[in-house]
């Protein structure tokens, strides 16, 4: 727990109502589960989140930022020091042309579907997705052959001296699933998308096609974290599990979904330690039949619960 006086100083960088103390992270993420977060803080802009950071960096106070943990594990034991959540408190888009504007905490989803009312084509692939642009562009999030770095051309970024930056396409230095902001541990700001015109009619379809794929291949009616693991070279995750017989694999509240192997969900009172103790079993059994180690794509934060 942090010191009152900590506790004091960090509401006097945020207005009132964007800070909460021993806040339960299962109600911020996708997955349902996880310990408290010492704090959890929500700013509402630029210079809210660098006093928070600068402050945090000052006293030596670890921090993490996140947006709306659809992709996020959180361990039993919770989060030492502050949350720094991005999300509908951090989310304006803006169109101006063919181009669009979003903060680090605006919904994917969101920008897909404006971006479909006004007949502008590149993010239909992020339709569905529950995610935000921060974790997005950090992890060059994609689906079906679309990837952010299709349609980003700049990025805003608060580098790891607390400078505002921003960053060319090229120079954010995209890979499959990750980033110069990832390897520099740097903070999104804000994302610059040039789109292409196109017939919103056209657009929905294209959306629409990708929504009933999403329905007809993930479980989502069951709390989960997206894709457990990253594609590995040559293979598809969902398809080595299910060949190494661990479909419906269930330790806990925690398995492996029956419809796709290649997420793990919540069947109601999960824990991090099932879903971490699942994911441990999953890479044991496929490195031993494929040679294969799968690499989690999923973000785990966080503590294990102390011992009593």
């Amino acid at each position: 727990m942090q010191p009152v006086q900590v506790r004091r100083e960090i509401e006097s960088l945020l207005p009132e109502g964007c800070v909460f103390f021993d806040e339960p992270m299962k109600k911020h993420t996708s997955f349902r589960i996880g310990g408290q977060a010492e704090i959890l803080v929500l700013p509402q802009t630029t210079s809210q989140i660098i006093a928070v950071i600068d402050y945090a960096r000052r006293r030596q106070i670890p921090y993490i930022i996140m947006g709306n943990g659809t992709n996020l594990l959180v361990r039993d034991g919770g989060i030492r020091g502050i949350v720094i959540k991005l999300s509908r408190n951090f989310g304006r888009i803006s169109l101006k042309g063919q181009e669009m504007e979003a903060q680090a905490g605006a919904s994917l989803n969101g920008a897909a579907e404006l971006a479909c009312r006004k007949g502008l084509a590149g993010l239909e692939f992020a339709a569905g997705i529950p995610g935000t642009f921060g974790g997005a562009v950090s992890m060059n999030a994609g689906a079906y052959d679309g990837e952010m770095k299709d349609v980003i051309t700049s990025a805003t970024v608060l580098n790891e001296d607390n400078g505002v930056e921003v960053w060319s396409a090229e120079e954010l230095g995209f890979a499959y699933r990750h980033s110069r902001i990832i390897a520099e541990g740097a903070v999104l700001l804000e994302v610059t998308l040039h789109l292409e015109k196109d017939d919103p009619a056209k657009i929905r379809e294209r959306m629409n096609h990708f929504l009933a794929l999403r329905k007809a291949k993930q479980p989502l009616q069951y709390p989960n974290a997206g894709s457990t693991f990253k594609r590995p070279p040559g293979h598809y995750a969902g398809a080595l599990i299910e060949k190494a017989g661990l479909k419906g694999l269930r330790i806990g509240d925690a398995q492996v979904s029956p419809l796709h192997a290649g997420f793990i969900i919540n069947l109601g009172n999960a824990t991090a330690r099932d879903v971490l103790n699942l994911i441990e079993r999953i890479q044991e059994t496929v490195l031993a039949q494929f040679g294969v180690l799968l690499e989690p794509e999923i973000r785990i934060v966080g503590e294990d619960e102390e011992p009593a």
